[in-house]
């Protein structure tokens, strides 16, 4: 079949090639001038800054999505196991704490009993369940589009039913809280909470899943940036005979109306402003689907229009500050996080609109292990800073010359990294600043509420209540990508692409694919 593929992020990228190795007619059109979404890329005098995901996580992932292709993620990139895996620093009185969290599961054990005596127990069992949680994904949940209850009835699901409801109807705070006291501890198992979109006490306990990646030697990084691993998939995806057209908009959804609508195609308008037109016999959404169902999608011929998102919850905004600093910075290895002794203030600041201050903050330092990254003698930070998901906070831009609101809060957060990590002059030496806000993630990539991520992992908003990846309205259209399931990041963005392959060929199964063509 022909194939039209709207969005060039990893899920659009992923879709092309499997399906195009399937036998299928892909082209696929991106609004940008360059593929890679949300994992963006940018360079300045000598920097080179990821704009997107810096954590490498779930490996099997990408071991498998390579392996359909005769290959594997160590042939396509060169990995390399971080340890430290990450360091936090958490605000006490007298400035900041420092703990390291270590790639070997025995050490981060030993970490926590150091800080809370019971804690390494307590945490050798927490691991355990999330293991057994993770595992339980991967085979039943995650590889998945829920339109056969057979699969929810297998014996490794019936019989584990009486640990999943509790582990989806409390939150993860409780369920973090209910076995650690010290607060840096809640925090470092609460945090992945931020990467799925949501906070502690909205996401569902289940996602302790999490740390059995974190914790226990699973943090990677693919050396030249996660931009290539955005140029594997890309390559994959012309080798097997896809086309890919950059800097084309598509601004409509072509449909065919009989019984039932039924999708013949798109609408694109190159840099000059001309349109063009493109027929195809099934159309992927790989983009934001907030984007497509309600601005190039007849109204009458939608399945999530307005008021389905009206009652959804976005992923926190971000403001993302990109620095070239001189002279080596040892206090920070390749992750750190930053965090607020009173993050409940923080998160409530996010949800009810307002600025968090002083706000929790990722910092990656890719220098630390990728010299390309960087000038020699100088380092490369890139910094989150989630903040409300609203385009109105503005945008950012280079030298300081983003909008008030985003400049405030870098300026801000650059002083409590300073004082909290011990560099005093941290100001003094940035060489190359470049800001990033809501209102770029909204103009640039389309992204609902100007949110960095998709709709969070709330428990209505995760597994099979999640966004559905075909549409109810129109016929041959489907959707991958973070807005739909199985969720959020690369990985799942990867196996969405899956899930659509697999719709196509009339499987209903909860295992991956095992072949293509």
């Amino acid at each position: 079949m022909r194939v039209a593929i709207i969005g060039g992020g990893i899920a659009g990228l992923a879709t092309a090639a499997l399906l195009a190795a399937d036998g299928h007619s892909v082209a696929l059109f991106e609004k940008k001038n360059e593929v890679g979404g949300r994992a963006g890329s940018l360079t300045i005098d000598g920097f080179r800054f990821d704009t997107g995901p810096s954590w490498y996580l779930m490996p099997e992932t990408f071991d498998h999505f390579f392996s359909l292709f005769g290959s594997s993620a160590e042939e396509e990139l060169d990995l390399e196991v971080l340890d430290p895996a990450y360091r936090v620093f958490s605000e006490q009185d007298s400035g900041a704490t420092v703990l390291d969290i270590a790639r070997d599961a025995e050490a981060n054990i030993a970490t926590f009993e150091a800080v809370e005596p019971g804690a390494g127990a307590e945490l050798r069992e927490y691991l355990a369940s999330s293991k057994e949680s993770y595992d339980l994904a991967l085979k039943h949940f995650l590889y998945t589009s829920f339109t056969n209850p057979a699969n929810l009835l297998s014996k490794d699901v019936l019989t584990r039913l009486n640990k999943l409801f509790p582990l989806l109807t409390q939150s993860l705070e409780t369920f973090v809280g209910r076995r650690f006291t010290d607060n840096r501890l809640r925090q470092i198992l609460g945090y992945p909470a931020v990467f799925l979109g949501s906070s502690p006490d909205l996401t569902p306990s289940l996602y302790h899943l999490m740390s059995a990646l974190d914790l226990t030697g699973g943090v990677m990084y693919p050396q030249g940036g996660f931009v290539t691993l955005i140029s594997a998939v890309e390559r994959r995806a012309l080798e097997a005979g896809a086309t890919i057209t950059t800097g084309a908009t598509v601004t409509e959804i072509l449909t065919e109306r009989g019984r039932r609508a039924r999708a013949t195609g798109i609408v694109w308008r190159d840099a000059d402003g001309v349109e063009h037109r493109h027929e195809a016999d099934i159309v992927v959404g790989a983009g934001d689907l907030h984007h497509l169902e309600t601005t190039i999608l007849p109204k009458e011929l939608r399945t999530y229009p307005q008021r389905y998102w009206d009652r959804r919850t976005p992923s926190p905004g971000a403001v993302l500050v990109l620095l070239g600093v001189k002279g080596e910075l040892p206090q920070m290895p390749h992750h750190s996080l930053f965090f607020t002794r009173d993050w409940h203030e923080n998160f409530a600041a996010i949800r009810e609109g307002r600025m968090p201050s002083p706000a929790s903050a990722y910092v990656c330092k890719p220098s630390a292990t990728d010299p390309s990254v960087a000038p020699e003698g100088h380092e490369n930070l890139f910094i989150l800073i989630p903040v409300p998901a609203a385009p109105a906070i503005g945008k950012g831009g280079p030298d300081g010359t983003g909008d008030s609101s985003v400049e405030r809060i870098a300026d801000e957060v650059i002083g409590q990294m300073a004082e909290w990590a011990d560099i005093p002059d941290l100001a003094d030496r940035i060489v190359v600043r470049h800001t990033i806000g809501p209102g770029d993630f909204a103009e640039d990539l389309f992204a609902w509420r100007g949110g960095m991520l998709g709709p969070a992992h709330t428990l209505r908003q995760s597994a099979m209540f999640r966004g559905t990846n075909q549409s109810r309205r129109v016929e041959g259209l489907y959707y991958a990508g973070s807005s739909t399931i199985p969720g959020i990041g690369l990985p799942m963005c990867l196996i969405s692409a899956e899930l659509v392959a697999k719709r196509l060929r009339g499987d209903t199964s909860s295992a991956p694919l095992a072949s293509l063509g």
